[in-house]
C-alpha cells in the first residue's frame, strides 16, 4: 500500500466457535486524516485492528485498497501497536528498533538514521543503550511507538498508543502522528481517551457489540444531533420551566464554571430558540443563548445507549 492511498474495512465478520463478535463491520481509514477508533471494552475493536494487519482472519469480509484485497506484502508496510506490547524485554533499545528496521527491509545505514531520529523525537536517546525492561512502563511505550515508526510505514494501524504516557509525551507522540498523517499516511488508532480523540481525530467509527453505531467526520458527527442550545442565566435563576415548552427537551441543568446556571436543550423548530429567549428575558437577565456543539464522549454515548 502507498502512503496516501487509503484503507477500506468491507462488511468483516468474526466468529469465535458460536459467538459472533463482528457484524459487518464497514468504515473506510483515509488517506492525511485520523480515525478515532472507540467503543466499550469487548466492543470489537482489536479483533478489527487485528484482521486489518493479518494477524486473525475475517470469517468474511475483506479489508481494501483501490478496490481489491490488501495482501501481505503491503501489510508489511504498515506500522502496528498491538494490543499485547511485543518487544523484547531483555534486548537493548536502540538495538532492537535497528532490529525490526531491518525486518521490514530498511537498510543498515538507514535503519540506524531512522532509529536515532526516533528515539530524540521521543526523548529517549539518552536511554537508546537499556535494556528495555529496565525502563519504566512509559517509557517501554515510547519505545513501542517508535517500532511501529522506524520503517517508515505507509500507514498506521495503532491500539492505546497513549496508554501509561504523561501529558508531554502525549503531545510529543501527537506532533509525530501528525506530521505522518500530513505526509499522506492513513492512521487508525484506538482510545478510550475520548478527550484525546477530540483533540486528534479527523474521523470517527464508533464499535458497540461489534456493530458500527456511528461513522463519520468528526464535524459530521456532531452536525447530525439534535438541534442543542445552552441558556446561560445569572447564578440562582430557576430554569426549570425551559423543559415545559414546547418542541423543548431539557437535556442537562448545571452550574457554568462562571457560576451561572446554564441549561442544555434540544429544540425540535427552528424558531423555539427565540421562543426561549423571549421567555428566558422576561424572567430576568439573560447571560448568552447559544448553540450547544456535541463533544466526541456526547456522541459516544448517544450512539451506544
Amino acid at each position: 500500500m502507498r502512503a496516501g492511498v487509503g484503507i477500506e474495512v468491507c462488511e468483516l465478520v468474526r466468529d469465535f466457535g458460536d459467538r459472533r463478535v463482528l457484524h459487518e463491520v464497514s468504515f473506510p481509514v483515509r488517506p492525511g486524516r485520523v480515525t478515532g477508533f472507540v467503543g466499550a471494552n469487548g466492543a470489537g475493536k482489536t479483533t478489527t485492528m487485528r484482521i486489518v494487519m493479518g494477524v486473525l482472519s475475517a470469517t468474511s469480509g475483506a479489508v481494501r485498497e483501490d478496490g481489491q484485497p490488501v495482501t501481505v506484502e503491503q501489510r508489511r508496510a504498515f506500522g502496528y501497536l498491538p494490543e499485547e506490547r511485543g518487544l523484547y524485554p531483555k534486548m537493548r533499545v536502540g538495538e532492537q528498533l535497528r532490529y525490526f528496521a531491518r525486518l521490514h527491509g530498511v537498510d543498515r545505514s538507514a535503519a540506524a538514521t531512522r532509529t536515532s531520529a526516533l528515539l530524540e523525537r521521543l526523548e529517549l536517546a539518552s536511554r537508546a543503550d537499556d535494556v528495555l525492561e529496565t525502563l519504566s512502563l512509559g517509557n517501554q511505550q515510547r519505545a513501542q511507538i517508535a517500532a511501529a515508526l522506524v520503517h517508515d510505514p505507509t500507514a498506521l494501524i495503532l491500539d492505546e498508543p497513549f496508554s501509561g504516557l504523561d501529558p508531554l509525551a502525549v503531545d510529543v507522540l501527537a506532533e509525530l502522528l501528525r506530521e505522518r498523517v500530513e505526509d499522506g499516511v492513513p492512521l487508525l488508532f484506538s482510545s478510550h481517551q475520548l478527550e484525546l480523540v477530540e483533540r486528534l481525530c479527523d474521523d470517527l467509527v464508533i464499535l458497540n457489540h461489534g456493530r458500527v453505531v456511528a461513522a463519520g467526520s468528526v464535524d459530521e458527527l456532531r452536525r447530525s444531533g439534535g438541534k442543542a442550545y445552552e441558556l446561560h442565566v445569572q447564578a440562582g435563576s430557576d430554569l426549570d420551566w425551559v423543559g415545559a415548552m414546547p418542541s423543548v427537551r431539557m437535556v442537562a441543568l448545571r452550574r457554568g464554571t462562571d457560576g451561572d446556571q446554564v441549561a442544555a436543550s434540544e429544540l425540535g423548530r427552528a424558531d423555539a430558540e427565540q421562543e426561549v429567549l423571549r421567555e428566558a428575558m422576561r424572567r430576568g437577565p439573560v447571560r448568552e443563548l447559544r448553540r450547544h456543539t456535541a463533544t466526541v464522549a456526547e456522541i459516544f454515548r448517544e450512539s451506544v445507549q
